[in-house]
């Protein structure tokens, strides 16, 4: 029971709630893509540019799949040629929008800015928020892997202005919160991790609810508003193990002993922290594993 949220798997449901008269074929690749399937998306996109070389949704597909495949200058070739036959702004912003992912994927970040900021304005002029927002995440994404959290900052209050319900809303303010945490200015962190716990506990996923309720945790301790923070870890982890999510027990449990050493209590800490390695062991999950000794290497030299 992982937080795994991706900007791809957003593109495809908003993709597949807006296209239309797109071929049996065509359909058949962006599932099969969708679902991770690549040679039977391949297959999929072949029959259908065999049958109609100008049809434009398998000829995105296919420049996905390329990409994935890290050819990306296959894959702007069948961007562009889907470019062609693209009408409007929106066919655009599409072509725009999947261009800017192929780039990203090819680490070639200027040229990824470049088009998410064309995805915006035709974006706009189709009237299409959900676009532009996305792109603006995106920007902001990549500012904020090259740690320039001033920019990502930027991007990110500005996708939050066009969030159409309270789940992106949750997505937006843990997104600014994390920001504001890597700029050391914990208040305003604490501040919008606690918005966008209220809004994932009204709206979001079981997933989305135990990650805001940890990192909101976290962001308590660093206040040092200690019973606020010991409150909220507790329940997440009491809620983890009653709903079987034994990833969010064993991360609530190290932020709990990270709580506890501030709080000078280091045997309680080091009773949390070898749960949690019980917990990665027993789910034969490595990352956990690792995820803990990470979090917890520097709590154990210290003391």
């Amino acid at each position: 029971m992982k937080l795994q949220i991706t900007l791809t798997s957003i593109f495809i449901s908003l993709f597949f709630n807006n296209v239309y008269a797109i071929s049996p074929n065509a359909a058949d690749c962006n599932k099969a893509f969708e679902h991770g399937d690549v040679a039977a998306a391949t297959t999929a996109a072949k029959k259908a540019l065999d049958i109609n070389k100008s049809d434009r949704d398998a000829l995105i597909c296919q420049g996905r799949l390329l990409s994935v495949k890290d050819d990306l200058n296959g894959a702007l070739a069948a961007f562009n040629a889907a470019n062609e036959f693209s009408t409007d702004a929106f066919d655009k912003a599409v072509i725009a929008l999947v261009t800017a992912h192929a780039y990203k994927t090819a680490k070639q970040f200027p040229q990824a800015i470049s088009s998410y900021q064309q995805t915006i304005e035709l974006a706009q002029s189709a009237k299409h928020q959900g676009f532009e927002r996305m792109s603006l995440v995106a920007i902001g994404d990549i500012y904020f892997q090259d740690k320039q959290y001033t920019q990502a900052l930027e991007f990110f209050i500005s996708a939050n202005k066009l969030d159409a319900n309270d789940n992106e809303r949750g997505e937006s303010y843990e997104r600014v919160a994390l920001t504001y945490h890597e700029l050391n200015q914990h208040t305003l962190a604490l501040e919008h991790q606690l918005k966008a716990y209220f809004m994932h506990e009204k709206a979001g996923t079981l997933d989305q609810y135990a990650h805001s309720s940890i990192e909101l945790g976290r962001y308590y301790t660093i206040e040092k508003n200690y019973a606020s923070a010991e409150r909220i870890l507790n329940k997440i982890i009491n809620f983890a193990k009653k709903q079987g999510g034994a990833y969010f027990e064993a991360k609530g449990s190290i932020v709990l002993a990270q709580l506890k050493v501030a709080m000078g209590d280091t045997s309680s800490a080091k009773d949390l922290i070898e749960y949690a390695k019980l917990i990665a062991k027993n789910t034969n999950d490595q990352i956990l594993d690792e995820e803990i000794n990470k979090e917890t290497q520097q709590l154990l030299d210290k003391n």
